[in-house]
């Protein structure tokens, strides 16, 4: 059972695992299991050269970025699980509160092509192709309203990267424009979302300081 389950390992996807596990040491986090589905094999950033980011060496390769955020991620922030060479086919279920949070039962189902794996909510960041084929998910798909039509992308529909109670889209599946420095804010500003969430409602972000 995830309390979060983040699909796909691209720079939002990453981004918002990295904001979600650097929250450990707050107490209404420290419960939470918090996987990801580290699938970067379709992310446009594998023939990325990127020079304009902000805080990234100019030159450097995305598909290195890419590696390089799954050892950031591991070495960083152990607690949050790497599933590897799977891919999402179907996800069932639908979003339910519980008076008691102990008794709370599973809200979705991810089915994937090898394994099925409960989680609370679900944060989506697999791209804006297509090719978008996510059973249970395909009625939220509409064109992307900041892509140039014969591009063909798509996005989830979504207010404020919430697709429905539980669900979040994130980077170019929510319909922001294909920019590192974009996705990455967009899969930080998910995290801090649902740690807003976990917080009682109280906004909440995560900082480390020099001073602490």
């Amino acid at each position: 059972m995830f309390d979060v389950l983040i699909i796909g390992g691209g720079v939002s996807g990453m981004s918002c695992a990295l904001v979600l596990g650097s929250a450990k040491n707050k107490s209404f986090v420290t419960d939470k299991k918090i996987g990801i589905i580290a699938h970067q094999k379709n992310s446009s950033l594998q023939e990325a050269l990127i020079n304009n980011g902000y805080g990234i060496a100019p030159g450097t390769l995305g598909s290195d970025l890419l590696s390089e955020s799954i050892q950031h991620l591991s070495e960083t922030y152990p607690h949050i699980f790497q599933i590897f060479d799977e891919k999402v086919l179907k996800i069932e279920g639908e979003f339910t509160s519980s008076v008691r949070p102990s008794s709370s039962c599973p809200e979705f189902l991810v089915i994937t092509n090898k394994n099925t794996y409960k989680a609370k909510t679900i944060v989506v960041g697999i791209g804006s192709a297509n090719t978008f084929a996510i059973e249970g998910l395909i009625q939220f798909v509409e064109p992307h309203k900041k892509a140039l039509p014969e591009k063909q992308r798509i996005q989830l529909k979504n207010i404020d990267h919430k697709v429905a109670e539980g669900i979040y889209a994130t980077g170019t599946l929510a319909g922001w424009r294909s920019q590192v420095a974009i996705a990455a804010g967009s899969g930080a500003a998910v995290a801090t979302d649902i740690l807003t969430l976990w917080n009682n409602g109280v906004q909440t972000h995560a900082h480390d300081s020099i001073r602490k």
